[in-house]
C-alpha cells in the first residue's frame, strides 16, 4: 500500500484504540476519535480526563486503527499537545482548529477549555492491508 492509497482510505475521522500508561505502569486503552493529517494522527479528550493526565505525565502512547481483516494501521510514539491551557498552541493550531470545527461544529465544545488534542509523532508505524484493491475501492466517494 502506497503512502498515497493510504491517506486516501484514512480521510475522515477513523476511531483508533489508545493505549497510555498510568503512573504504576499499567496499560490503559481506550477509544477515541483518530484524524490523520499530514502523515500524523491526531486526536483529543476531555481536559480533565485520565487520559489526559497519562499523557501529561507520560506521552509515550500506542495506537492501532482496524477495519475488520481489511486494514491495520498500527503507530507507537509521543502525543504532542496541541492546544495547552496554560501555554502557547502548536503552531499550525489554528488550521487544525478550523478543521475539526468543520468536522465536528463549531458548537459542539468550548473548544478552549472542554477538549484538549495531541498529535501522535511516530517513532514507528505500520499499515496492513490484505486487498488493496478492495479497500481503496470501499474508499470511493
Amino acid at each position: 500500500m502506497t503512502a498515497q492509497q493510504l491517506t486516501h482510505v484514512l480521510s475522515g475521522m477513523c476511531t483508533l484504540a489508545l493505549s497510555t500508561v498510568t503512573a504504576k505502569g499499567e496499560p490503559r486503552i481506550s477509544g477515541v476519535d483518530g484524524h490523520f493529517l499530514h502523515g500524523k494522527w491526531l486526536f483529543g479528550t476531555a481536559r480533565d480526563s485520565a487520559k489526559a493526565r497519562h499523557l501529561s505525565a507520560r506521552p509515550a502512547v500506542s495506537a492501532a486503527h482496524m477495519r475488520g481483516e481489511d486494514l491495520g494501521v498500527f503507530t507507537h510514539g509521543r502525543a504532542e499537545i496541541l492546544n495547552p491551557q496554560d501555554g502557547e498552541p502548536a503552531e499550525d493550531w489554528p488550521d487544525l482548529l478550523a478543521y475539526l470545527k468543520d468536522f465536528y461544529g463549531e458548537e459542539l465544545f468550548d473548544w478552549d477549555n472542554d477538549v484538549v488534542y495531541y498529535r501522535l509523532q511516530p517513532h514507528w508505524m505500520a499499515a496492513y492491508a490484505p486487498d488493496v484493491a478492495k479497500l481503496t475501492a470501499l474508499s470511493q466517494p
